[in-house]
């Protein structure tokens, strides 16, 4: 696999070639579970809810996937910008054999206590709650093949070519989209058959993956293993998985608390986190660019230009999350209407996105500064931040629910991104910015 050095050329025609093929893959990523609940809308909003309410638990295997993916995929850029093709290599390995550990043991617990998982979101409906075991159920041995993708995909980022993982994603989604109608109306599997036909585009990308890496995917067993270096993707992996995982249960806890407004609210939850995902894919790739970008220029020492790349996202960043703030506000019900049609899910959806949309820049800066930190090898400290004010939701969701209603749930969400937001900026402005300002 050719390697894109990105120590050298304009910064922000780099970032940019970096950025798309990320946020496309992003978007199709994503568009999995988007096109499973638009079709599944048509059965209305309990089929919504029992794809929402399952993928709380699929969103946990993505957060404790980021221990290999992150972990890896920074290992892996930091060797490239050292051109130290050995330690590519161990790395890679070292990223495979956890991740095949880890994809295993988590697909056994969705299937084996995915009713409890279920249980404990308290419901209060039985249809959604039996279709909700059913779609995770079935999104098991998806996960698997998801956790591999996304590591391929990583990886590929690492060595600056995304395009690969950009095209495997769009066959992947093409096939989902052609498949779901089949199976949820034709077959009439309702919500299980979502489940079925995304289970068969990530076992079609894991096998494009295999096929056409060129051999970087496959276990190099001259190479074999070095523990050391399987510690190091854990040690660097873990702070942002960690976070990730928090974050996750804290929305599990929070999904709880929405049941007890009814499935309408599950659904409409649900339906606004996909449209605020629209956002999320572009600052995503941002992310992922800023995080390669600076992980090859940190292995050659480059600093200045680390800080040029991370300024650059930011401006991109930001105008594109004002722009999606102002249609979450004023344009939000036919983004809403392309899932449901019911009019009380509706209006809470709309309340959602209103109220996300003042946190969409702050979440914006919080994501790339989230990559620059990553990609200098300090996972950790934008994971403190992230852990503290996203556990500190449940609390003021607690308290804002009494005066606020359901609002007070959204409200607390908007709150904890603005600040994490601001902290991560003062951050890089007095610890990165002022550390390698004048490193030569």
């Amino acid at each position: 696999m050719k390697k894109i050095d990105l120590t050298q050329g304009k910064v922000i025609s780099v970032i940019t070639a970096l950025a798309l093929p990320i946020m496309g893959s992003s978007f199709l990523q994503f568009t999995y579970n988007l096109i499973d609940m638009i079709w599944a809308g048509g059965l209305g909003s309990n089929a919504v809810a029992s794809i929402g309410s399952s993928s709380f638990y699929i969103g946990l295997g993505y957060s404790i996937n980021a221990l290999v993916v992150i972990g890896t995929g920074i290992k892996v850029s930091h060797a490239l910008g050292e051109k130290n093709d050995n330690d590519v290599k161990e790395y890679i390995n070292a990223g495979l054999l956890i991740n095949i550990i880890v994809g295993l043991i988590f697909a056994t617990v969705l299937i084996c206590f995915g009713k409890n998982f279920i249980a404990f979101l308290k419901l209060q409906n039985a249809v959604v709650e039996r279709n909700s075991y059913l779609y995770l159920a079935f999104s098991a041995p998806t996960m698997f093949f998801t956790f591999f993708n996304l590591l391929y995909t990583r990886i590929l980022g690492s060595f600056g070519n995304n395009k690969l993982a950009f095209s495997i994603s769009a066959i992947g989604i093409v096939i989902n989209i052609i498949l779901d109608p089949i199976f949820i109306y034709t077959f009439k599997l309702g919500v299980l058959g979502a489940a079925i036909a995304t289970l068969i585009a990530n076992i079609i990308m894991f096998l494009l993956f295999k096929i056409n890496s060129a051999g970087i995917f496959k276990f190099n067993f001259k190479v074999g293993i070095d523990y050391k270096k399987v510690k190091e993707i854990i040690k660097l992996g873990f702070p942002m998985s960690f976070q990730r995982i928090l974050f996750t249960i804290t929305n599990i806890i929070l999904a709880r608390i929405i049941a007890a407004f009814g499935s309408d609210a599950i659904a409409a939850q649900k339906i606004g986190l996909q449209i605020e995902s629209i956002t999320y894919m572009v600052i995503s790739g941002l992310h992922g660019a800023i995080s390669s970008f600076t992980g090859q220029n940190f292995g050659a020492k480059k600093y200045e230009r680390i800080i040029d790349g991370y300024k650059t996202a930011l401006k991109i960043g930001i105008i594109y999350s004002l722009f999606m703030a102002i249609i979450f506000i004023f344009l939000n019900n036919p983004l809403i209407k392309l899932f449901i049609r019911e009019n009380n899910t509706i209006t809470i959806a709309a309340s959602y996105l209103q109220i996300i949309a003042f946190s969409q820049i702050f979440s914006t800066i919080e994501t790339v500064s989230n990559g620059l930190l990553t990609g200098i090898g300090k996972p950790q400290i934008p994971s403190i931040i992230s852990v503290v004010f996203t556990i500190l939701r449940i609390p003021m969701a607690l308290v804002l629910i009494k005066p606020f209603g359901l609002n007070g749930i959204w409200i607390s969400i908007s709150i904890s991104s603005v600040l994490k937001g601001i902290i991560l900026y003062l951050l890089y402005m007095t610890k990165v910015r002022k550390e390698y300002k004048n490193v030569k």
